[in-house]
């Protein structure tokens, strides 16, 4: 996890380990990377009532954005506190590129 991407973090230092190892386990099943280190999660905001991700993907066309949207819930359920909706928002800007990805992943995909 240490050569991934960075996602903007505002809310409780306590929560950002565990909430960063649970979209680490979140797979991007088009490239079988972490949406992190595809550089998939622009930001997480906690507030009193609310997790908001935002997040991009690789393409407005990617037949896995709801599988994917699906399994950040899932991973981020356990982890957050339970009186908190989570909500997970798709936007196209900045749009996804490359540079994005951590070294890892470019060395995996020979980018």
């Amino acid at each position: 996890m240490q050569d991934t991407p960075r996602f903007e973090y505002t809310g409780p230092e306590e929560l950002r380990v565990p909430i960063t190892r649970a979209l680490q386990r979140v797979v991007d099943p088009e490239v079988a990377l972490s949406i992190l280190d595809v550089g998939l999660v622009y930001a997480v905001t906690l507030t009193e009532d609310k997790a908001h991700v935002l997040m991009t993907m690789t393409s407005a066309a990617c037949p896995v954005t709801d599988l994917i949207i699906d399994d950040v819930q899932a991973e981020l359920d356990p982890v957050i506190p339970p009186h908190m909706k989570i909500v997970v928002e798709i936007c196209w800007e900045p749009p996804w590129g490359p540079e994005r990805m951590s070294p890892h992943a470019r060395q995996l995909m020979q980018w």
